[in-house]
């Protein structure tokens, strides 16, 4: 006869110390969105009520250097203290230990107000002290003492990446506005020229080149969103390439070859754009026949490459190091800005790779995880 399967039957979860330990880190990871938003009353009111549940103790408070943020628990009529107690800490700097003697309770909550004592811990962001957290209890002990300490620098450390990310952004925010500098002059005449070499001969194309050269300087001046998606650039790439095609005319041929799975990708902001314009404005610009530029979108697993290549008249290697490596002297389109924003983002892996030698032509190549923690359209 043949035997049944066991019944499926819980395991062991671990020890106490075990499931103790895991409660705690959960509850830790719950408060850590809102701290890395930064300290402000938005911040303090939502992770609150989770260290409030790591220090298990009656009330706890967090604060700036002047002002109440968020209060959670019992005593609530001690949370008009909250100002002054940060103030006298913070003069005398660390953690420090409050008596019952200079909690006061307002008349009638005396018998049944359990806080009798605080520990007050500052909240630093490098060596700049931002605020407090304030633990209420029956006592101070040694333990609570250490608890909020170490509470407050766990605290500390999520404000700290909260300062890191809004450096972050104001960085790539001020090298998108020099990019813009950068390119815009030189396109703008550029462009301008061309429409308005048909405005007698062909009305209607220096129409649709006006409306063109308008979504493309829309797209590319807009104020909001670090990260589009790669159908919004590579649309903002053709609106280039067209207006670049009236100037050109038959000296610029274009392939563009993008796979569909690719396109919904998040990808920095004015990202691919720079590297076809280097393309016509130094691969190709200066050849008397012309050239061919080709794009190629490819889907690659947990990676989407794009690929920028012409056939004009190529760069010393040399040269391309030293733009990527940030010299300001030299003069090329965005490429050292390029490859800067998609290391801060991405990390040094994913840099870009120039494959060039005078008269070889260049191909750029930009590798990007489909998939990236903080990367959204």
């Amino acid at each position: 006869m043949a035997r049944l399967p066991r019944p499926w039957r819980r395991t062991h979860l671990g020890s106490d110390a075990d499931r103790a330990t895991f409660r705690t880190l959960h509850t830790a990871s719950l408060a850590a969105p809102a701290l890395r938003a930064g300290l402000t009353r938005e911040s303090a009111e939502r992770s609150i009520k989770h260290l409030h549940a790591l220090l298990g103790t009656p009330a706890i408070a967090l604060s700036d250097t002047a002002d109440l943020l968020a209060w959670d628990g019992a005593g609530h009529h001690h949370a008009a203290q909250v100002p002054a107690l940060a103030t006298e800490a913070l003069a005398r700097s660390g953690t420090q230990v409050v008596a019952r003697r200079e909690l006061p309770c307002t008349e009638g909550q005396q018998g049944s107000c359990p806080v009798r004592a605080a520990v007050i811990s500052p909240l630093a962001v490098e060596d700049r002290v931002v605020g407090t957290l304030q633990v209420f209890g029956p006592y101070a002990s040694a333990g609570l003492v250490r608890a909020a300490d170490e509470v407050a620098r766990w605290v500390s450390g999520q404000l700290e990446l909260a300062e890191l990310d809004t450096s972050r952004t104001r960085l790539m925010e001020a090298e998108v506005r020099a990019l813009r500098a950068q390119i815009s002059p030189h396109f703008v005449y550029n462009s301008l020229g061309a429409i308005a070499s048909f405005v007698r001969t062909d009305p209607d194309r220096a129409r649709e080149l006006l409306l063109e050269f308008a979504d493309f300087t829309r797209y590319s001046f807009r104020r909001h969103g670090e990260f589009t998606t790669l159908a919004e650039e590579l649309r903002s790439v053709e609106r280039y390439l067209l207006l670049e095609q009236a100037r050109f005319g038959d000296r610029l041929r274009v392939t563009l070859s993008v796979a569909p799975e690719v396109l919904s990708v998040a990808v920095p902001f004015l990202c691919i754009q720079p590297l076809v314009e280097n393309a016509v404005r130094h691969g190709l610009e200066s050849a008397e026949g012309g050239g061919h530029i080709r794009i190629v979108a490819i889907d690659q697993g947990q990676e989407c490459v794009i690929e920028v290549e012409d056939d004009g008249a190529g760069e010393d290697p040399e040269h391309i190091r030293r733009v990527l490596a940030g010299d300001q002297s030299l003069d090329s389109v965005g490429l050292g800005n390029v490859d800067g924003r998609l290391r801060a983002v991405y990390g040094d892996d994913h840099g870009l790779v120039v494959e060039t030698a005078p008269g070889a032509g260049t191909k750029v190549v930009v590798r990007l995880p489909k998939f990236a923690p903080g990367v959204h359209a």
